[in-house]
């Protein structure tokens, strides 16, 4: 059995990138650790948020209700604060995790990887996949973290195939379904790219197997009805092809994508 940790930025995310790969994990018998770095402050807020519950607490309660789907066997936060987008004020927040000092926010996480004795980090790719403050940030105190450990871990950096997604456009563009202005090649609003060029990626790892899990783990961040409810939205078929794969960078390793599961040598 080996302990393979997950560093998200908050709560949903997990289930939108990783949840596959964490649900065959803990089948397999291996330890999954989840952590956040923020409890997702400036999410949406649900109509039925009980009284005196904060967003975050109630997105607290999500999360470990995801955690019960994929079987993740820990949680836990870095006590930072969402900073929400590029341009926000809350950018600079004297709590959040954009702004957090990196050898702070890496040792916190050290301490874990250490008290866990952790054989794999998972993180994002340097751009957090699409350039959100809080997810470049993960990618960053990842690596830094990964240097203040004990033993350092091996990384893996989640992130979504380029390529794919513009076939995926422009497969919908010929069926008369989305919008033509969107360029999945464009710089977003931080100037960093979208996804990464296939030819960069490590590992393809099909996930269908556990497909429904996924939309599950989904299911249980429904309050976040911009993002998730677009998700959950989707019909099955579309559902499997947007989110039935997931996609790693492992530095180091020999250029080319492969068809595999990056975790089979912890199986013996």
């Amino acid at each position: 059995m080996a302990t393979i940790v997950f560093l998200h930025a908050h709560p949903d995310d997990e289930a939108s990138g990783t949840s596959g790969t964490m649900t065959r994990l803990s089948r397999e018998g291996h330890r999954v650790v989840v952590v956040y770095g923020t409890g997702g402050e400036h999410g949406t807020s649900p109509e039925d948020l009980p009284e005196g519950t904060t967003l975050a607490d109630f997105r607290r309660g999500e999360a470990e209700a995801s955690a019960r789907v994929t079987g993740a066997e820990r949680i836990e936060w870095l006590g930072y604060v969402d900073s929400g987008m590029h341009g926000w004020e809350q950018n600079s927040h004297e709590h959040s995790f954009h702004g957090a000092d990196l050898d702070e926010a890496g040792g916190r996480l050290a301490e874990l990887l250490d008290e866990e004795d952790a054989d794999v980090l998972v993180t994002y790719d340097w751009h957090g996949g699409y350039g959100h403050p809080d997810h470049v940030k993960v990618h960053q105190v990842a690596y830094r973290a990964a240097d203040l450990a004990a033993q350092r871990p091996r990384v893996l950096e989640s992130t979504m195939n380029r390529d794919a997604m513009r076939a995926g456009y422009q497969e919908a563009l010929a069926a008369g379904q989305g919008d033509e202005s969107w360029d999945p090649d464009a710089p977003i609003d931080g100037g960093e790219p979208l996804g990464t060029p296939e030819a960069q990626i490590s590992w393809r790892v099909d996930v269908t197997p556990d497909i429904e899990s996924k939309r599950a783990a989904l299911a249980c961040h429904a309050s976040q009805t911009s993002d998730v409810g677009m998700m959950l939205a989707m019909p099955d078929e579309i559902f499997r092809a947007w989110f039935g794969t997931e996609f790693y960078i492992e530095p180091g390793r020999p250029a080319g994508m492969v068809d595999g599961w990056p975790f089979a040598d912890l199986e013996s």
